[in-house]
């Protein structure tokens, strides 16, 4: 299991950070693509849908070019550009490619102010434990999440269970959708968790809290959290970003 790490240094505030990514038993290949950017608050997760090669172009597209465009981007207008360069490259790359191809986009990227930004298409997710708080910041773009608001289905029901792999949002989808943007504040001792649905669907929220918290370093962290996804069977790709504001 490699662990990347990084140090970014924001407002003042020391940013330790690490990533790592398992394939886990299910699939020959791991589909989900990760960055974290040594040099910048840049962090961003990809997780592409199915196991097919569109899959895997998508994800890799999807990071390369918003890590690229985010390099410049300054406020939501441009993270909107960024992710539309996302769209129009992951489309094009796309065209001659049988089956799907498309891929989650969870970003994290400081806003020049000492805070940050969150960018959030699909189903990947960000989490923050605040005050011994665990909180997940940004909405899964899927059918499920929408039925379970609107009281369509039970979260346990089968319908919910399918609702789970339809997504409304994602890098690739023909409609272009726009991400969601989340400006965060940065305060001492804020922990925060990217991940894929690889590791929220099989780790629940109360062992990954205790997880995150059972570890002042962020590689032990991420070492932690990929091998409980394992251990819970290991059904897909699952991929971590844990970054600590100190």
């Amino acid at each position: 299991m490699a662990i990347s790490t990084a140090v970014w240094a924001v407002a003042g505030r020391r940013l330790a950070c690490a990533a790592g990514t398992v394939v886990g038993d299910r699939y020959h290949a791991n589909f989900d693509v990760l960055h974290l950017d040594p040099g910048r608050p840049l962090a961003v997760v990809a997780d592409g849908m199915g196991d097919s090669e569109g899959s895997a172009v998508a994800s890799r597209t999807t990071v390369t070019v918003f890590a690229r465009e985010a390099a410049t981007a300054s406020g939501p207008a441009a993270l909107r550009a960024a992710v539309a360069e996302v769209q129009r490259t992951v489309r094009a790359a796309g065209r001659n490619l049988p089956g799907l191809t498309g891929c989650t986009l969870t970003a994290f990227a400081g806003d020049g102010e000492g805070g940050a930004w969150l960018v959030q298409l699909g189903d990947s997710r960000a989490y923050r434990i605040r005050d011994g708080i665990l909180e997940l910041l940004t909405a899964d773009h899927t059918a499920a999440w929408l039925g379970v608001l609107n009281g369509w289905y039970r979260p346990d029901s089968p319908e919910g269970y399918l609702a789970r792999h339809r997504l409304t949002r994602f890098a690739g989808h023909p409609g272009m959708p726009e991400p969601d943007l989340l400006n965060i504040s940065l305060r001492p001792g804020d922990l925060l968790l990217l991940c894929t649905d690889g590791v929220s669907d099989q780790i629940d929220d109360r062992t990954l809290a205790d997880l995150l918290t059972a570890e002042k370093e962020p590689a032990a962290t991420v070492e932690r959290v990929l091998a409980r996804t394992l251990a819970a069977g290991g059904a897909d790709n699952a991929t971590a970003v844990v970054i600590r504001v100190g």
